[in-house]
């Protein structure tokens, strides 16, 4: 297994330091050049065919990722708290376990090469503030990032936040992402994720997608409105229920009356009910298909 870290502390300097008019484009081919499977993948060129085009640099700002024209002085202290080489051993030692606890379990994961960063996340973006400052993505196998307004909190937060993302990236290895994949699958593909950084890292390290929905809100509000929407597909029809209103009236979709990330709340919760039901560890449930899952959870729903 190769990781390759894009040191992003090191890029962000050169940004800093250079001219307004360079700035997108040493984030563009020294930032998201090792990523560009990952964008090509999601319909995201490096760069717009014409000028201010949709391309890395707009859907990073999209994602809550502070945009490279944005980066100066104010943000040294960020880009220094992001540079102890500690941290970036940490990371690279996260995914390593991460991957070899499906290795050593003996299921085969398809891809070899990682590549994985550390971005900084936009303070003043909506989703960001929501998200407590830090969040992830790790959705097309290979390919890992870490977002964050570092500091002491959302520093401690970076291995679980990765741990989480790994999960998925092993997921969908063992079943092929899908555009239009249905509520039902998003949800046990987040709940698979969180308990597995959980059982990482312990239950105080669970995110406040998770820990933000008590038990009474979930039972009595949240199970019974996510329970009609399960065959539903398309994020366009499933992001109310998976990121709960207020996220889906910022995306300009129909609200569902769910308060946030209520979907992250009852995936993480199903999951720990088919975890402790069929004694299947995390990682047997990560390659486990969510046909099977939904079969064994179906009294959840009652």
């Amino acid at each position: 297994m190769n990781i390759k870290l894009v040191r992003s502390d090191e890029i962000y300097r050169k940004i800093m330091n250079s001219p307004i008019d360079k700035r997108d484009d040493i984030y563009r081919y020294e930032m998201m050049k090792p990523f560009e499977y990952n964008w090509d993948c999601l319909n995201v060129p490096l760069k717009a065919k014409i000028p201010g085009g949709y391309d890395v640099v707009m859907a990073s700002g999209m994602l809550g990722v502070l945009i490279p024209s944005e980066v100066n002085e104010k943000h040294i202290d960020k880009i220094n708290l992001i540079s102890d080489n500690s941290i970036w051993k940490e990371c690279e030692k996260t995914v390593l376990k991460s991957f070899d606890s499906f290795t050593s379990s003996g299921l085969k994961l398809q891809v070899e090469n990682y590549v994985f960063s550390l971005l900084l996340a936009d303070p003043e973006n909506p989703y960001v503030k929501l998200n407590d400052g830090y969040s992830g993505f790790g959705g097309i196998p290979g390919y890992i990032f870490v977002s964050l307004v570092p500091n002491d909190f959302t520093i401690s937060r970076i291995q679980a936040a990765l741990a989480h993302e790994c999960n998925h990236n092993a997921r969908f290895q063992f079943f092929k992402w899908n555009p239009n994949i249905s509520l039902a699958e998003m949800m046990i593909a987040e709940g698979l994720a969180e308990n597995f950084a959980t059982n990482m890292f312990g239950e105080e390290m669970i995110g406040t997608w998770v820990s933000s929905t008590n038990e009474y809100t979930l039972r009595e509000k949240v199970i019974p409105v996510i329970k009609n929407g399960l065959e539903l597909t398309g994020f366009e029809n499933i992001t109310a229920y998976l990121y709960g209103d207020e996220i889906a009236e910022l995306k300009g979709y129909f609200p569902v009356g769910l308060p946030y990330c209520a979907g992250y709340a009852c995936g993480y919760s199903m999951i720990k009910y088919y975890l402790k039901k069929t004694g299947k560890t995390i990682v047997e449930a990560t390659a486990t298909s969510s046909e099977e899952i939904m079969e064994e959870t179906k009294d959840f729903w009652e």
